[in-house]
């Protein structure tokens, strides 16, 4: 098909990099290729950043985290744990650097996890994963962290949305921490791959419906098998019954994504279910063309998220790197 790619993003789509996922290994090594050529940003002395582990999910291996905090952050400082995209099988603590940092530039402390990836790991390993991070961080918040308990965030974009959208469900579900927020931009939130724009973008660039696919069945393993499997709503989000009690959202969806319509899909009942939502849907965008950071369609995208980090979390507004 053809698509009316923003004008300013449409020159560069011939030389974005198709990863090959059929072979996840070798999409792995792509993956951290591009990562390392491309550098890590420098906090340039705004942050402090560490690497360590803590405690996992019980019977399985401790969990990697990276901590970002921010020079002189005050004493109950609010937190966002930080879930890397990468379709459930790509992706590490170095390639959500950035995004992870531009968080930590706003003024609140970062958790980004290194969760563990499928195939090795179907669900649900991620979300334990992520689960027991977020145990971690609650209760390390205000002896350890200097975090408020009570302003701990949650972000993710694609499958790190999901994981983000169903550890909110998770934790309403177990009366585990509370979270305050949940950002998830272009989410990745229905197995049943049954909407419009799942059906229509089967030739998008960077990311199209048969991608999808093939992650979803990376991810469940043994549960994946069409619209009537048995698969639990903290697996794919979109399948929950209720969505009552979340905490607010914000939602951002590209228009030639074919996760767009269960972005919408979601944002649509949080909104009906009570709980406060921000929508964004980016005219002439598809699923990883914020890679064109120069783009103003682009850093449209990133000025809004920022406003709603800053928003939501109740920060004190600052200039950031456009990244």
């Amino acid at each position: 098909m053809r698509y009316a790619i923003d004008p300013e993003i449409a020159p560069w789509v011939a030389l974005l990099v198709d990863v090959p996922i059929a072979d996840v290994a070798q999409a792995r090594t792509l993956v951290r290729e591009l990562t390392a050529a491309a550098g890590q940003p420098d906090s340039g002395g705004t942050a402090s950043i560490s690497d360590r582990t803590i405690p996992g999910p019980a019977g399985a291996p401790d969990v990697r985290v990276r901590i970002y905090r921010p020079v002189a952050a005050p004493v109950d400082c609010p937190a966002v744990l930080f879930l890397h995209g990468g379709g459930f099988i790509l992706g590490d603590l170095d390639m959500a650097h950035a995004e992870a940092l531009r968080f930590a530039e706003l003024g609140c402390v970062v958790v980004s996890v290194d969760y563990r990836l499928a195939p090795e790991h179907p669900y649900p390993a991620a979300l334990d994963d992520c689960y027991a991070t977020l145990s971690w961080l609650a209760r390390e918040a205000r002896p350890n962290l200097s975090v408020n308990p009570a302003r701990i965030a949650v972000a993710g974009g694609s499958a790190g949305a999901c994981l983000a959208a169903a550890l909110t469900l998770l934790s309403r579900d177990r009366g585990g921490p509370a979270l305050c927020f949940q950002f998830l931009t272009a989410p990745k939130l229905d197995d049943r791959l049954d909407t419009v724009s799942m059906r229509t973008f089967t030739d998008t660039p960077m990311w199209d419906s048969g991608k999808v696919a093939l992650t979803w069945r990376y991810y469940l393993g043994d549960r994946a098998g069409g619209p009537d499997a048995d698969v639990p709503a903290y697996a794919a989000p979109a399948r929950a019954a209720d969505l009552s009690g979340l905490p607010p959202a914000f939602v951002a969806v590209c228009e030639f994504d074919p996760l767009r319509d269960e972005g919408l899909a979601y944002a649509q009942r949080l909104v009906e279910a009570g709980v406060p939502t921000e929508l964004h849907l980016y005219p002439g965008t598809f699923h990883g063309s914020r890679l064109i950071q120069g783009a103003q369609v682009t850093r449209q995208m990133i000025a809004d998220e920022n406003r709603a980090i800053v928003r939501r979390l109740g920060l004190e507004p600052r200039r950031t790197p456009n990244r």
